[in-house]
């Protein structure tokens, strides 16, 4: 008894191994593996550039904080971009900033100055969102397209069980089973792939846009200060207002009242 459950043990497994990845590559012939070629390649690029960018969110995101508590503080925009890091997306904005005002006083015919800071100021801004968004568009391709190609692998593996099964006369199972697994596995790594690229494209995109944001705010405080030589600067905390003291009542004013009659 024993041994006969042992030996139906190992025929399902030898079974199972018969219709593993590996074996529906072997049988799927050289469109199957160029399909899951195709696929594979296509997870690897989105997974490098999600982290790349990821990265170089953060690492915006974490100058930020720095530039709010530090920068501003700086007596002029030169000594405040002696402190900020080299290659910092802040750093590049200030130095567009500095140079276009030196542009300016080099320029022949009469333009308006705060135009000229602001158009400079923008193509920095411009150039800086091109490049966190540049690989994006990869993986929107992916997360378009990687279903379809998946599909495609399944279109040929249903056509493989329809000629093994026009070729062996009867739809048995050991002729059916092979090619519609394969074709399975095809439309799963398609949307193995696809699923996250969407996903990633998404939230890089949601992080980019505040990014943006951050910068297009950060852009407009220097200009600020570049158009007014100094004098308008971001404020660096909220002025706090006085709180009355416990038991008293500020007087307020009766309108329609001559004489300005005052109650408690």
């Amino acid at each position: 008894m024993l041994t006969t459950i042992l030996a139906a043990g190992a025929t399902a497994t030898d079974s199972a191994g018969n219709f593993g990845l590996v074996q529906a590559l072997k049988s799927g012939g050289l469109i199957s593996q160029t399909v899951f070629g195709i696929l594979v390649l296509f997870l690897m690029v989105s997974l490098y550039i999600m982290f790349t960018k990821l990265f170089e969110q953060q690492k915006i995101m974490s100058q930020t904080k720095r530039v709010r508590q530090t920068f501003w503080q700086s007596g002029n925009l030169r000594e405040g971009s002696a402190k900020l890091e080299k290659n910092s997306a802040y750093k590049q904005l200030v130095d567009d900033g500095l140079a276009a005002q030196d542009q300016h006083a080099k320029l022949t015919d009469p333009v308006e100055a705060h135009d000229w800071l602001h158009g400079s100021l923008a193509r920095s801004e411009a150039a800086i969102n091109s490049q966190l968004g540049s690989g994006l568009a990869f993986l929107a391709t992916v997360g378009a397209t990687a279903p379809f190609i998946g599909l495609f692998g399944t279109v040929v593996g249903i056509y493989r069980a329809l000629i093994a099964i026009a070729a062996a006369g009867q739809a048995s199972m050991d002729k059916v089973a092979g090619p519609v697994g394969e074709a399975l596995i095809m439309t799963a790594i398609g949307l193995v792939v696809a699923v996250p690229a969407v996903l990633a494209y998404n939230w890089l995109q949601r992080r980019n846009k505040a990014i943006g944001e951050d910068l297009s705010a950060f852009s407009n405080d220097v200009l600020g200060f570049l158009a007014s030589g100094g004098a308008v600067r971001p404020s660096l905390a909220m002025a706090t207002k006085p709180v009355p003291a416990a038991g008293t009542s500020r007087p307020t004013t009766t309108a329609g009242q001559s004489g300005g009659v005052t109650r408690p």
